[in-house]
């Protein structure tokens, strides 16, 4: 894991380091490389996201969505994520986000993978990574992540990494403009999870 700035002295990011691929916040040169892949994945998006907003692509929005993943960051309330190739090429987000501390010390955990590049490993690598991050310099005890029931390809993801499914939740959220059933699962520190990459500096 590596600090770097990205504007004003009190904007510190953080840039996370897996195999093969590397996690950063968003920042505002992302934007036609970020839209560009989410329009051109919105098929392959639509069943498993809610209901895009119909100014979601634009640049007021994703500057509007940027300031409040920063504010997050800076509160420690949740980390967003663009995931990168190691040559540079965006490949999706992933966010650790409703971060509790206290006696609950946990954060769930959600991710979208650009359909060009879904089902090649990129995702998991970087799930791995955030772990290394949310179990190493956040101290959480717990991840927790849901899905839906037919989602497989993000049922073997999370069961690969060593994420337990421990329940079945009605109606949990509203996806693709419909309330959906999910399957949570949730990973603690102390699990076996043998697929884990090693954390990098």
């Amino acid at each position: 894991m590596a600090l770097f700035r990205i504007g004003p002295a009190s904007e510190t990011i953080t840039l996370l380091h897996g195999e093969g691929v590397y996690l950063r916040p968003l920042q505002m040169r992302d934007f036609e490389a970020w839209a560009s892949l989410r329009e051109r994945s919105r098929a392959f998006l639509t069943p498993w996201e809610p209901t895009w907003p119909g100014d979601d692509l634009t640049r007021s929005s994703f500057r509007r969505r940027l300031r409040r993943h920063h504010k997050e960051i800076e509160t420690g309330e949740a980390y967003a994520f663009l995931v990168f190739h190691q040559d540079d090429t965006l490949l999706g987000g992933l966010t650790l986000g409703q971060i509790k501390r206290g006696v609950v010390q946990s954060g769930t955990l959600g991710y979208w993978i650009g359909a060009p590049y879904a089902g090649k490993g990129h995702m998991s690598r970087a799930v791995r990574t955030v772990v290394n991050f949310a179990f190493g310099p956040l101290r959480l005890h717990r991840i927790e992540a849901s899905c839906l029931p037919s989602n497989d390809a993000s049922i073997r993801l999370l069961e690969r990494i060593g994420f337990r499914r421990e329940g079945y939740a009605r109606a949990y959220l509203r996806i693709n403009g419909l309330w959906q059933d999910h399957l949570l699962f949730a990973l603690l520190e102390t699990d076996a999870a043998p697929l884990r990459a090693p954390h990098r500096v």
